[in-house]
């Protein structure tokens, strides 16, 4: 059992690198199912059904979400139907569309649970107690759990990877768009990193134009956020499971920009 799962998709610098790359990846290392973070990939915040389709097209199983899933109003008209899009499962009860998904590949289901911190983010529902309450049901169906942890806090993150080590096959942190060096396979099983980055602009600050951040450092005043149109990267991961026990067996990261070119 095999993972590949692409960091946050931002604006239609990221949404390129997913149509040219995925496919490429996904010949390479011939993963088992393919994931994507795509909370940015409309205009940098939210998502909109051509934008989710295309991802399904280019390879994907699952596409996640986050913070920003309700930034484009267009998700509440098709949020209910898509059956592979995942927002945080930790919204209070009565948010649209659902927090976790079934996966069916071959004899086996692969589960994709989404959750949001709550540090430096709106306060929603306890994501420890949420995930807990979903892994009652889940783990009866299959121990093949991918969860992706769209948090802010590191230290909330890491919590929440030793809160649920032995327990799913991987937590992975998205949200704050720098790929972090700390992947591991912790003592109990469960890959994990704290974040896999994002797939968007490369020259970019966090995916948006570099001196418009810089000025709104500068002066403190409100500033327009716009997604950089430079080069571009993709951040993701590739992890290995054993087939019999749903736990992670290695986790490699993955990183192409114009200083680590992709190799076949």
């Amino acid at each position: 059992m095999r993972i590949l799962f692409i960091g946050d998709v931002v604006g239609s610098p990221g949404r390129k690198m997913i149509k040219d790359y995925v496919p490429r990846l996904k010949q390479k290392y011939k993963p088992t199912v393919t994931i994507i973070n795509g909370e940015n990939a409309a205009s940098g915040k939210g998502i909109t059904e051509k934008i989710y389709k295309g991802f399904l097209d280019a390879g994907a199983q699952a596409v996640t979400l986050g913070n920003h899933s309700w930034a484009n109003r267009e998700i509440f008209e098709f949020i209910e139907d898509a059956k592979s899009l995942v927002r945080p499962a930790n919204y209070p009860p009565g948010t649209p569309g659902k927090g976790w998904t079934y996966l069916k590949i071959n004899h086996l289901e692969v589960a994709v649970i989404n959750l949001m911190g709550r540090t430096f983010l709106p306060a929603i529902d306890c994501p420890f107690r949420k995930v807990d309450e979903i892994l009652e049901e889940v783990q009866k169906r299959t121990p093949f759990i991918f969860v992706d942890f769209h948090a802010e806090a590191t230290s909330e993150k890491q919590a929440m990877g030793w809160y649920l080590d032995g327990r799913v096959s991987a937590v992975m942190g998205t949200h704050t768009h720098v790929q972090t060096a700390d992947n591991r396979v912790l003592p109990g099983g469960t890959a994990y990193l704290t974040d896999v980055g994002m797939t968007g602009p490369y020259d970019g600050i966090l995916g948006v134009e570099r001196e418009t951040v810089i000025n709104k450092f500068l002066t403190t005043l409100p500033v327009r956020f716009e997604v950089d149109n430079g080069r571009e990267q993709l951040n993701g991961v590739v992890i290995d499971i054993d087939p019999k026990t749903g736990l992670a067996k290695s986790i490699q990261r993955i990183l192409i920009n114009d200083d680590q070119p992709f190799f076949e």
